[in-house]
């Protein structure tokens, strides 16, 4: 198991099953919980702990409104984590984002678009950074962005 995502609500699941693809795309192993930084907080604390004694590498977090969620998993994780802040207030998930990103010196949370760009964006840079260390993945992230290339590239061939 090499990522483990939370989510803070069952709402949310929707949104960040976008990162799903990307991970089975690279045959990357994941687990999914949906736990909450206010209303679970010791179990968000417990999951994170069985994850890396699963070999969870990294984290990501997803939540809306307040989104403490990513900041709980940095505080109980020295892995990296990523942010992924949801639309799920009155502000337009503008709420989530600061939430997420504000994070205090020494407990960084690395922090993405609102939404499913966001959560496909955080899958991506986990594949980096998971293809840092195993050069066979390195591989198929390097062929991944070259089809990205070579797609714009037909784009503009066919007109």
């Amino acid at each position: 198991m090499k990522v483990g995502i939370f989510m803070g609500s069952k709402s949310d699941l929707d949104t960040v099953s976008a990162a799903f693809g990307i991970f089975d795309e690279f045959g990357i192993e994941y687990e999914y919980n949906i736990l909450s930084a206010h209303r679970t907080p010791s179990q968000v604390i417990s999951k994170i702990t069985e994850l890396e004694q699963k070999g969870a590498k990294l984290f990501i977090g997803a939540a809306g409104m307040a989104a403490h969620l990513s900041g709980v998993i940095a505080a109980h994780t020295h892995k990296p984590v990523l942010g992924i802040p949801l639309d799920g207030g009155t502000m337009g998930g503008m709420d989530s984002l600061l939430s997420t990103v504000q994070m205090p010196k020494g407990i960084p949370v690395a922090t993405f678009a609102i939404g499913k760009s966001g959560a496909i964006n955080a899958a991506i840079f986990a594949v980096q950074i998971l293809a840092s260390s195993d050069q066979d993945l390195a591989n198929k992230f390097n062929d991944y962005r070259s089809k990205m290339t070579q797609d714009v590239v037909e784009i503009n061939n066919s007109k």
